[in-house]
């Protein structure tokens, strides 16, 4: 049926069956993208998640179910698994991972083609500079309680992202799903918004670069303009600041994940057996071992410091600490930093 449809046709359907996309964020909107760019025929989908699912993601991640919670899957394992029942032709690939400046211009190469599933501006950053960098189209979409935007940004941009937001907005300063809620028909249109940009770049019949803006409560809708800034940093004079500055190495990297109670911990590269450490923080008195597989780990730890110290005798407060194979973490309870990389040095070293 969608090779009858004039604008994609035969040619058309050759060159999405041809097409690789990079999908980064395979929660609720990236997902449904991913969803609908599989079942478009496009033959290769490589699908970039750092998270694990959780309960209340099932209300609008309609990738995951109740058995990858219950799993302990990560959501790119997951949203992988389902992709390839809908269509074992798709070349599908996951990549547990945390795509930031040191390893997106690897994870991004040989794409024709980038979609924005995220739920943070840092990365969209990243991908807007490494999307120009290596001469890819991609497509931006967020959605935030009723309403979502969608931007197709054209290879090379002109207009890019940074030509709208000069710099990413400060964490805490925007709103986000956990914070004001989300509903999952917004996401439905705007995943579909996304998938239709990304076919129309596919087919070699690019989207017009402009924002579409959707209330789906007050039943509102705006197209708006973005003007390319001749002094853009990113597509502009080309210095691509977000793709400079990566740690190399030393103290890890942690950042709160706004509305979640959690901090996101990424050290140096490193991998890890989570079985073998199961085994090995397993049997230790202090830790509770609440999940492991191939993929993740996760325990619960005394959260320690000041905050211990000062609570009423007894078990002290804890934190749950779910260590994925990459050796990442997720820290649950805490939204302090320092806390966080605290508990999991205590834990894990580095």
């Amino acid at each position: 049926a969608q090779r009858r449809f004039q604008p994609i046709g035969e040619q058309g359907q050759a060159r999405i069956a041809a097409a690789r996309v990079l999908v980064v964020g395979v929660g609720a909107t990236g997902g449904m993208v991913a969803d609908l760019l599989a079942r478009a025929g496009v033959a290769s989908l490589t699908l970039v998640d750092r998270d694990f699912p959780e309960w209340s993601n099932l209300q609008r991640q309609t990738l995951l179910d109740a058995d990858d919670v219950r799993a302990g899957r990560p959501k790119a394992v997951a949203a992988a698994r389902r992709i390839a029942d809908i269509d074992p032709d798709v070349d599908v690939q996951a990549k547990v991972t945390d795509l930031h400046a040191g390893n997106v211009l690897s994870l991004a190469r040989g794409h024709d083609l980038i979609v924005d599933g995220t739920d943070n501006f840092a990365t969209r950053f990243v991908v807007n500079d490494a999307a120009i960098e290596l001469g890819l189209p991609w497509v931006y979409a967020g959605v935030i309680g009723a309403s979502g935007v969608v931007l197709p940004i054209p290879a090379g941009g002109r207009p890019c992202l940074r030509c709208l937001y000069p710099e990413p907005p400060g964490a805490g300063s925007v709103e986000t799903c956990d914070t004001v809620g989300v509903l999952g028909p917004a996401v439905a249109v705007i995943a579909g918004r996304a998938a239709l940009a990304a076919l129309r770049f596919l087919v070699g019949d690019p989207p017009d670069p402009r924002m579409t803006w959707l209330d789906l409560w007050q039943e509102e809708s705006r197209a708006l303009e973005v003007p390319a800034d001749p002094l853009c940093a990113s597509c502009g004079v080309h210095t691509l600041p977000a793709l400079r500055g990566e740690p190399g190495g030393g103290d890890a990297v942690a950042a709160a994940l706004w509305g979640r109670d959690a901090v996101h911990v990424r050290p140096a590269p490193v991998r890890l057996d989570p079985i073998a450490l199961a085994g090995r923080l397993g049997g230790l008195e202090e830790v509770e071992l609440l999940l492991a597989n191939e993929h993740l780990l996760r325990v619960r730890v005394p959260m320690g410091g000041e905050a211990a110290a000062e609570s009423t005798p007894g078990p002290g407060p804890t934190l749950t600490m779910t260590v994925f194979a990459d050796g990442r973490a997720i820290v649950q309870g805490t939204e302090d930093p320092a806390r966080a990389r605290a508990v999991y040095a205590r834990w894990l070293g580095g």
